[in-house]
């Protein structure tokens, strides 16, 4: 009798673990370096992060290309639909086919829905993206059969996380966009990107889509800093944020249209505007003690190779700090986010 009762006890567990793996068996990703899990590796550019202190706070203190002293926001995601507790890169060696069955980054650190963008640092374009991502289902076909394979593409989240460094990257360096775009006709420019890209993935048999809007941009250390030198104080700068703001209100509009459109889908916005914006400005709220600057190097500016573990000033706890560089979030603010966003945004495909 109680070898039935634990028989029946693991056979229901079994049957859980199924039905969830089935609603989401795999968690797809497009986007930058806020997604990048070390794409950036494998192709020649200056912007890669494949060095210690990155990855300290990672499985084995491993520098694994993530933009961050540990996990970024989709590997909390892909742990909370029970498959593994991150997702690994597509043009990582060290994993195939088998590994990506159950979810695959083909994101990019520095690119963005322009193509100009990603020719800032020379890194993977969206298209491109969307190119690996037709490789992916050819292999996926050939591993699981034509059958399994569909169902996980059907069935998959999809998850696009990008545009920030489409204005600070771009728009608010070099002066090309500006001299064709004002800032409201380059949103527009973008959103017209945004909405083509998603098509295409809805074409390609996406219907699970999560588009992520942009964070309080001029709150970055690096745009604070920035505002510092050019004599504004060491304040936020504020015209960034509203663009973030509107932006993300025509995303929101987008994803609307998308579902009102395309037969079957199931689009969101995940906004990490105002739960990041918290934590900037009330960071002891939250258990850090800095927002204003990161912890790694002086905080100010540095990222990427500034970041280099021979340098004296990285912070030896990450988790007292809202950024880990200039740019990125430390992995305590990326889980908080992410915990927010499981909660309240892709709930719906729990």
């Amino acid at each position: 009798m109680e070898y039935y009762k634990e028989y029946i006890f693991w056979l229901i567990l079994a049957m859980k673990i199924f039905l969830a793996h089935a609603k989401v068996p795999a968690l797809i990703v497009f986007g930058d370096s806020s997604v990048d899990a070390g794409n950036n590796n494998h192709i020649s550019t200056v912007l890669k992060s494949n060095f210690e202190p990155y990855g300290r706070d990672f499985y084995g203190g491993l520098p694994t290309g993530r933009f961050c002293n540990g996990r970024i926001p989709t590997d909390f995601m892909s742990e909370a639909f029970g498959l593994r507790p991150f997702v690994p890169a597509y043009l990582d060696p060290s994993y195939n086919i088998a590994d990506f069955a159950q979810g695959v980054c083909f994101a990019s650190a520095g690119t963005g829905y322009d193509n100009k963008t990603s020719d800032v640092l020379n890194v993977i374009p969206l298209w491109k993206e969307v190119e690996y991502f037709k490789d992916y289902q050819k292999k996926l076909k050939a591993y699981l059969g034509t059958a399994k394979a569909n169902f996980i593409i059907r069935e998959a989240l999809y998850v696009i996380s990008v545009g920030t460094n489409d204005f600070l990257e771009n728009y608010y360096t070099l002066p090309h966009r500006r001299s064709q775009y004002n800032v409201d006709q380059y949103q527009a420019f973008l959103l017209g990107i945004a909405e083509k890209f998603t098509l295409d993935l809805y074409q390609l048999g996406a219907r699970k889509i999560v588009l992520t809007g942009l964070p309080p941009m001029g709150c970055l250390p690096l745009e604070r800093t920035t505002n510092y030198f050019g004599g504004n104080g060491n304040e936020c700068i504020k015209s960034y944020n509203v663009v973030a703001l509107n932006f993300n209100g025509k995303l929101n509009g987008l994803v609307q249209k998308l579902n009102g459109e395309l037969t079957g889908i199931r689009a969101v916005l995940s906004n990490p505007y105002n739960t990041l914006l918290q934590m900037i400005q009330k960071p002891s709220a939250f258990g850090f003690e800095s927002a204003a600057v990161a912890c790694c190097a002086t905080g100010l500016f540095e990222m990427g190779y500034l970041c280099h573990r021979l340098n004296p000033f990285t912070c030896p706890d990450a988790n007292k700090y809202v950024f880990w560089d200039s740019f990125h979030p430390t992995e305590k603010t990326n889980r908080i986010i992410s915990d927010y966003v499981i909660k309240h945004v892709v709930n719906v495909f729990l």
